[in-house]
């Protein structure tokens, strides 16, 4: 059996993690958001997966939030993760509703109505059948169309943009938005 982690040491003390799958989700979305400083989103993630003790440890830091991304990454390494710069074919909030209908065809688990670790919601993700419709959904996003022709390139195309990632504007995209909209207002 995996013993999934449940504390870091740092120096002399030991912080206990909320391991929470739905913690991990949240900091996903708080590392993602672009309208959040990287100083805020560090306070953020060491607050929600640590608690207050852990926010006082100002001096460790940096030392916690390296092992927070650990944790985070399943065990890897950040340096593991750079280099893969492919789009990505699956986004947690947006794929909530695949991600929970999928569980509950593969493994019987109502997403809504239990908790797991991290580690162990990771995992399960990752082994999900061919036939769920998370992996269904994520084998067209990665459909190269480059070997595609014809009718079946159209029924490829229309089916990667039925199930094609939104793009989250950033504050500053949003604000440029908002410039525009007045320009036009004025005209």
């Amino acid at each position: 059996m995996n013993k999934y982690p449940e504390f870091i040491e740092v120096g002399n003390k030991s912080y206990k993690i909320n391991t929470s799958f739905w913690v991990a989700l949240k900091c996903d979305e708080i590392f993602r958001d672009n309208s959040i400083s990287d100083y805020e989103k560090t306070l953020a993630i060491i607050y929600i997966l640590l608690g207050e003790e852990a926010m006082k440890d100002t001096d460790n830091h940096k030392k916690i939030i390296d092992l927070l991304t650990k944790y985070l990454l399943c065990g890897k390494n950040p340096e593991e993760m750079e280099g893969n710069t492919d789009e990505p074919s699956m986004d947690f909030k947006q794929d909530m509703g695949r991600i929970k209908t999928s569980f509950m065809s593969d493994y019987q688990i109502d997403l809504d109505k239990t908790d797991m670790h991290w580690w162990k919601f990771h995992d399960a993700l990752e082994g999900l059948t061919d036939d769920s419709v998370l992996s269904r959904t994520r084998m067209i996003r990665e459909e190269p169309l480059s070997n595609k022709k014809g009718k079946e390139r159209e029924k490829w195309e229309k089916a990667k943009k039925q199930v094609a990632l939104r793009h989250e504007k950033t504050s500053q995209e949003k604000e440029l938005d908002k410039y525009w909209e007045e320009q036009m207002k004025k005209r």
